[in-house]
This record gives structure tokens, C-alpha cells and sequence, in this order.
């Protein structure tokens, strides 16, 4: 049995996939380059290929079907970076890594109060010795409507994290949530949810349906002054409507772990560069906007997850056994 880990990080990664290549009996060939036309042929060999975020489109996808690979799991829950229907036309298997809820809804939590207490600008200031107050006059959560869009495990987390800050909570979900309507938090609709809530946060996966749910159209409905976190995907927001709307004072604050086309950028050190993405730069210098580079999920756990059940995933398929991380 062998797999090829793409996108192999010596400093957190590597020994796990030692570790637990070595109790599982698999031969790993550890890369620590994204998968690209290029270096397709070092999966020759492997069943399986083993990758984060990199974008998988079908000409991809086909060089490592050439070469023999048949099963592809990401290091992540969502797998949108995946071109899922070309890859069953090729005869390749998809899976992904799910982590547990804790570590997201923590830091959307974090943004959220990051984000009224006007965290960022406070931080600027004290890094240059300002220690006035006028400008950083913050909110109270007691006083908030918070609308969690999203309500699988993260979200639900999210509105369990929020329960001991006294807000009021309401919560949109394509499919509602029997779980979320028993604790009392009210199901709404979109329109509800921009007119109700001073505080939206995004928990939902990224579909075509969903693409730019939050748009022009959609922050003219909204409360002067709302405030956005983002810890899902940057496709759910329109980067230049979300620019208009802070620019206008229309949004009151951003937080913000995922941007859109951040497809590789983020984790890699882009110091000296000139980036492509201009949407990024602007946002990144709005006084009330904090941007993480798509990190909500690093936590110790998340690592030791992702590189066992991957793993554990290219073990089930390679022996024929049922597998609960195919997608």
C-alpha cells in the first residue's frame, strides 16, 4: 500500500504521517509542493493521493489518473477545491478528513468579539505607544442580535459558544435544523436574517446556489452598521460589494478568515511578492476588518485528525473496506 502526501509540512505534519503511515502499514512518499502538472508522476505508484487545498481541476486530476492513482482525499472538510464530477468520470474516489466543530467555532467567536470591540485598531494602536480611546468605543454582545448562517456542527457549535454571552441568536439553514429549533433558537429566512441581525456569521459550505449569497442586494437589506465573520468560504461573499459596503459605512466590521481566490496564497510566505489579489490588500487596510489567513481550524487536534483519517481513508479503500471518508 502507498500513498503520496502532497503539501507535507515538516514542522507539524511530518512526524504524524511516520507515525501513523508506520501503525498502518503504508509506504508514504512525503512532497512538500502543492500537486501540479509537474509533479503529478511522483504518485506513480500510489493508490492514493493525499492533498490539501490545492486546486484539482479535471487536467489534474486525469495526469494522476494516468499515472495509476484511483483514490484522492484532501486534508480538509470541504472539498469545493475538487472537481468531484470530473474525477468520477475518471474512475477516482474522493474523500475528505472531517475535524472536529471546537476550533472553528472558537475563532468565529474570537472574530465576532474581535470585531466589536474593535480588537484590530486597539492592537495598531498600542503597537505605537496610542493609548487614547476616541475611535475604539466597542459593543456589547448582551445587546446584539447574532444570525448563524450554517447550522451543521460548526454553527451549531457557534450557537452553543454564544449562549453564555446573553445575545439574542437566530439561524438560517437551507435544510433546518431539528437540534437548532429544539434549543430554541429561531429558524429564519435570509431576508429575516439581513434585517434582524447586527452580527452575521457564515458557517455553510460553498455551492453554486450559494455563490456571493451575501452581495450587493443582500447588504442593502441589512442593519446600518452590521458586522461580518466569515470562517467557511470566500466565495459566500462578494469581495467588491463587501468593499462598498464598508466604504459606505453600511458594515460596521469585518472578520475575516477566508477571502475570496486566496487559492494559492495562503500558507506560503508571500512577503516579497507582489499579489494578485486585489480585493485582499484593500480589505486587509480597513481599520475595522481583520483578515487571518484560513487558520480558524489549526489547532492541535485538527493536525492529528486530518493526517489519521486520511490516512485511515486510503487504508479502507486500498483493502475494499466500507469508507466513511468518501465523499
Amino acid at each position: 500500500m502507498k500513498v503520496t502526501v502532497y503539501n507535507c509540512r515538516e514542522f507539524d505534519e511530518k512526524e504524524l504521517f511516520l507515525k501513523y503511515g508506520k501503525e498502518l502499514g503504508i509506504e508514504l512518499l512525503l512532497c512538500p509542493d502543492a500537486p501540479h502538472m509537474e509533479n503529478a508522476a511522483l504518485a506513480k505508484g500510489s493508490t492514493c493521493i493525499d492533498i490539501i487545498t490545492s486546486p484539482m481541476p479535471a487536467e489534474l486530476l486525469k495526469a494522476f489518473a494516468d499515472v495509476g492513482v484511483k483514490y484522492v482525499t484532501t486534508r480538509t472538510i470541504g472539498y469545493d477545491h475538487i472537481d468531484v464530477k470530473a474525477a468520477k468520470e475518471l474512475g477516482l474516489t474522493v474523500a475528505n478528513a472531517p475535524y472536529g466543530p471546537y476550533g472553528v467555532a472558537d475563532y468565529a467567536v474570537m472574530l465576532i468579539l474581535m470585531t466589536i470591540r474593535k480588537m484590530k485598531r486597539i492592537i495598531e494602536r498600542t503597537n505605537i505607544q496610542d493609548y487614547s480611546l476616541k475611535g475604539i468605543q466597542g459593543r456589547e454582545l448582551k445587546d446584539l442580535t447574532v444570525g448563524v448562517i450554517g447550522t451543521g456542527r460548526i454553527g451549531q457549535r457557534v450557537l452553543e459558544n454564544l449562549t453564555g454571552f446573553g445575545c439574542k441568536r437566530i439561524a438560517y439553514d437551507l435544510y433546518e435544523n431539528d437540534q437548532v429549533k429544539a434549543s430554541g433558537v429561531p429558524c429564519v429566512t435570509l431576508d429575516e436574517m439581513w434585517q434582524s441581525a447586527d452580527v452575521i456569521t457564515l458557517h455553510a459550505p460553498l455551492t453554486d446556489d450559494n455563490y456571493h449569497m451575501i452581495n450587493e442586494q443582500a447588504i442593502a437589506k441589512m442593519k446600518d452598521g452590521v458586522m461580518l465573520v466569515n470562517t467557511a468560504r470566500g466565495g459566500l461573499i462578494d469581495s467588491a460589494a463587501l468593499i462598498d459596503g464598508i466604504e459606505s459605512g453600511k458594515i460596521g466590521g469585518a472578520g475575516l478568515d477566508v477571502v475570496e481566490n486566496e487559492f494559492g496564497l495562503y500558507y506560503y510566505d508571500h512577503k516579497s511578492d507582489i499579489l494578485n489579489n486585489r480585493e485582499l490588500a484593500i480589505l486587509r487596510g480597513f481599520p475595522n476588518v481583520t483578515v487571518t489567513h484560513h487558520m480558524a481550524f489549526y489547532t492541535d487536534d485538527y493536525v492529528v485528525t486530518v493526517v489519521r483519517d486520511s490516512l485511515l481513508g486510503c487504508k479502507c479503500f486500498m483493502e475494499g473496506r466500507e469508507n466513511p471518508w468518501e465523499v
